[in-house]
């Protein structure tokens, strides 16, 4: 460990090797013959005992841990984002193939129910990453991927109100016959309990768990538009 030395002549400060400890030579600056330190007079000093307890190590236990930061925003973000772009893209070949009576009936249903799946883990997963509260751990690993799959099932399902509540309680004979007022009514519905589902399974403020839930809502709306599947009449 490299000693310090001072000039008593210059006052030049300089470091010199422990091997040197104890012997004289003269000083780089001004050459006046100076000697080293020997180990035994070097002062050390030592920081105030908090008299906080201590670890083995003559760590303070008490001391706050440091947090960690896990970034889980940027893989998640590009999987969205690729996810998204992909499915606009599979929209618009579900519009130009039902526009031309390739896709009909139970094919369209088929496209709904596996479209509404398919979009949901990225955008959960994707909503969670800015949803989430920063000044907590955030959830990683198959834990997370467990949570997201819950609520991807979940918000899936939700599509099932708008498909059977104006069946069963409005008597239509399908939910497109609903008026966009009653629409709104019943996404608003649909906002909420996923709202509560978000809060549920990440443990969310409820006002983020409005912005996780809407978020796949939203675009699943924008693609049911792009599809051209009538959601409502005028």
């Amino acid at each position: 460990m490299p000693i310090q030395v001072t000039c008593p002549k210059c006052l030049k400060r300089f470091q010199v090797s422990d091997h040197f400890a104890g012997k004289t030579g003269p000083c780089p600056n001004c050459k006046e013959q100076i000697k080293v330190p020997d180990k035994s007079e070097e002062v050390v000093i030592h920081a105030p005992d908090d008299g906080a307890p201590k670890d083995r190590s003559g760590r303070s236990v008490l001391k706050p841990l440091k947090r960690k930061e896990t970034d889980v925003t940027r893989k998640g973000l590009l999987l969205s984002g690729a996810a998204i772009l992909v499915a606009f893209g599979l929209a618009f070949v579900v519009r130009y193939m039902s526009g031309s009576g390739d896709l009909s009936g139970g094919g369209l249903l088929v496209v709904k129910v596996v479209g509404a799946l398919l979009l949901a883990p990225p955008l959960v997963w994707a909503g969670y990453t800015f949803a989430r509260d920063s000044e907590l751990a955030p959830y990683v690993g198959p834990d997370l991927r467990n949570r997201v799959l819950i609520l991807s099932v979940i918000l899936a399902a939700l599509w099932l109100v708008y498909a059977f509540i104006p069946s069963y309680v409005m008597e239509l004979d399908s939910a497109s016959e609903m008026s966009y007022v009653v629409f709104g009514v019943i996404f608003s519905i649909m906002l909420v309990m996923g709202a509560f589902a978000s809060v549920g399974t990440f443990e969310l403020e409820f006002l983020n768990g409005l912005v996780h839930a809407g978020l796949y809502l939203l675009v699943t709306l924008a693609l049911a538009v792009v599809c051209g599947f009538q959601l409502a009449t005028g």
